[in-house]
């Protein structure tokens, strides 16, 4: 394992809103070995990112909340992004048999397979997601180009201590009990643990998606599929670039299981992350830490003005400098050669792709950006 000190980026708006602009998702529906009926989405361009499923999401409704939506602008942002609910819930089908820890490797794969992906792809394994990650890395080592492990475990809770044991069991109780009501209380307990530095709008919404993502009895069964799950035993086994990040003070899953995986897997990177949060939230340094350590690792630009310049065309870029001099459209034509309805088709084109609406909002957004 090696420790990697990354540098901290900061920015006065999301750093990803170049290419972030009113993307849409695709929604899609794969069937498992089983005939369970996957949702699978995508959306965005660039490298593939595969995000293995994890507790309780919804497709539709992370992409609206406060607590995922800036993690779906950012992947989206960056890379072609796919991920899918888990069975049993969100718009998966709920009513399942089986919740094994068997299917969650073969629904990875018929994810995989159904989005016909055909080059090696990034693979993000997030909380319990990571074990799936280790095991479809080990399997398909050709596949993952860069595995990365954010707040995940390789062995589940039962394995690690009593005392994380106790509180598990303590939890299933109260699922089990008032999942389903209008008092959100019994999900509070659970929430409280995601995002303790949430607020509480963070804190309504989580506890509301606990209720429309999946019913009571299903997670019941799926936080039991996750006591005694162990994949500790393919660690030294994986044979792919890794990167692990963990919140210091992370409730759900501890820094140390965090340790435990860099510490085995070969060559793997280890960075640590100043967060109380198990889903880190868009005004903390730690999320910014991790949007910059995960673009270095995958061989992404960090410096927006660098991805700015890749995303425009070379005669984007002239008539963006000639803007920024104060130039009509006519000026700029007449510099470069060109009528004035070209130059305002290019316009048109440069202002989708900085997600403006003006030659004043261009200036003043490229301005401010290569000055962060």
């Amino acid at each position: 394992m090696s420790v990697v000190s990354r540098k901290v980026f900061c920015a006065t708006q999301p750093w990803w809103s170049f290419t972030m602009n009113r993307v849409r998702q695709q929604i899609r529906i794969a069937r498992s070995h089983d005939q369970v009926r996957l949702a699978w989405a995508e959306c965005g361009s660039g490298p593939v990112l595969v995000k293995a499923s994890n507790w309780l999401t919804h497709l539709q409704h992370d992409w609206r909340s406060p607590v995922w939506r800036h993690w779906m602008e950012f992947f989206s942002g960056r890379y072609r992004f796919i991920r899918f609910d888990e069975r049993g819930c969100g718009l998966s089908d709920w009513d399942v048999e089986d919740f094994s820890v068997a299917n969650w490797l073969l629904d990875l794969e018929c994810v995989v397979d159904a989005a016909g992906i055909n080059e090696p792809f990034i693979l993000l394994g997030i909380s319990q997601g990571a074990a799936t990650a280790i095991q479809y890395a080990v399997k398909y080592p050709h596949r993952v180009s860069h595995l990365v492990l954010y707040g995940g475990y390789s062995r589940g809770w039962g394995l690690r201590s009593e005392r994380e044991l106790e509180h598990v069991k303590a939890v299933l109780q109260m699922m089990k009990l008032g999942w389903g009501r209008d008092n959100a209380g019994f999900r509070q307990a659970f929430t409280s643990r995601f995002i303790p530095g949430g607020s509480h709008e963070q804190f309504d919404w989580f506890n509301d998606l606990c209720r429309k993502t999946t019913s009571g009895e299903n997670a019941v069964r799926l936080l039991q599929s996750r006591i005694h799950v162990d994949v500790s035993d393919l660690l030294e086994q994986v044979n792919v670039p890794t990167l692990v990040m963990h919140a210091r003070k992370d409730e759900v899953c501890v820094l140390d299981e965090g340790m435990f995986m860099a510490n085995r897997i070969p060559g793997a990177e280890f960075v640590e992350l100043d967060s109380c949060n198990h889903v880190l939230l868009p005004d903390e340094p730690a999320w910014k830490d991790f949007c910059t350590a995960l673009l270095e690792f995958t061989g992404q630009p960090v410096d927006p003005a660098d991805e700015l310049q890749q995303a425009l065309t070379r005669r984007e870029s002239q008539i963006l400098s000639l803007l920024r001099e104060g130039l009509s459209n006519i000026q700029i034509g007449a510099r470069l050669g060109i009528s004035e309805k070209t130059v305002r088709n290019h316009l048109t084109r440069l202002y989708r792709k900085l997600g403006v609406r003006s030659r004043t909002e261009a200036v003043v957004r490229t301005l401010s950006v290569s000055s962060e």
